[in-house]
């Protein structure tokens, strides 16, 4: 994800290479992030920095405030899953004003959704510069820190139901006799059109259901079957499993 938000500010002409530095401890890792990004600032440790991402893995938080409170960075954007403003505040110090943020996968093909969450220290200023970046990589929404657990189970977690019912879908067509190679072309496009429409015409998804939805017509039988088979319940209870165990995992 921070080699995504790296990819997505150069891009869109937020920073120049010169202006952003990667700290990346792994050696291999810092070749490709070299190769990939010529001009790029990529060191091994921690150096001086007005403000700093934290892009590191739930259990490597502590050590990441430690080093970017020693690199003197004076405001924080958290992607860390899970790791709670206030625990971050105590290992930067209560003065460093702190964002946490929960984007998702798509970002890495800058089509991402993201929450932010102000800490206590954080002012507006601090959330426009977390938006600007996350803004680099896709869309950015303002909540609470309270609502990031949903924001866990809905959009965090979201591409994986999709990706399955993508999975779903392209075996239905083989199953009813279409190569799979078709099947997976058109599941995709059907997926890419449907979403832009949605995006686009301003529409809200109930009304687009209904237009696809002839009276007595195809659409109507299977979307009977679906509703048969609580296909709705089923995902208002996967959000619902995925923001409990979010929560429990920011308490542990």
């Amino acid at each position: 994800m921070g080699e995504a938000l790296v990819a997505g500010l150069l891009q869109a002409g937020w920073a120049g290479p010169d202006e952003i530095v990667v700290v990346e401890p792994v050696a291999e890792r810092r070749d490709q992030l070299t190769a990939r990004f010529p001009g790029l600032g990529v060191s091994g440790y921690a150096v001086g920095a007005d403000a700093a991402v934290l892009a590191v893995k739930p259990g490597d938080v502590e050590s990441a405030c430690q080093a970017v409170a020693a690199a003197g960075a004076a405001r924080v954007l958290s992607i860390a899953a899970g790791v709670p403003i206030a625990r971050i505040q105590e290992w930067l110090g209560s003065e460093v004003p702190v964002v946490r943020a929960m984007p998702n996968t798509p970002a890495l093909v800058g089509a991402g959704a993201a929450a932010i969450a102000a800490g206590p220290s954080a002012g507006e200023a601090d959330l426009d510069w977390a938006q600007g970046i996350l803004a680099a990589v896709g869309a950015v929404v303002r909540v609470p820190e309270s609502a990031l657990d949903a924001v866990t189970g809905l959009s965090g977690s979201g591409p994986a139901y999709i990706f399955l019912m993508v999975e779903a879908l392209i075996e239905a067509g083989v199953l009813n006799g279409l190569p799979r190679p078709v099947a997976s072309i058109l599941v995709i496009q059907t997926l890419i059109g449907s979403a832009r429409l949605l995006a686009e015409s301003g529409d809200t998804p109930e009304t687009l259901r209904a237009a696809v939805t002839s009276p007595g017509g195809t659409t109507a039988a299977g979307l009977r079957v679906l509703e048969n088979h609580a296909v709705r319940s089923a995902f208002l209870e996967a959000v619902t499993a995925a923001t409990e165990r979010s929560q429990e995992l920011g308490q542990a």
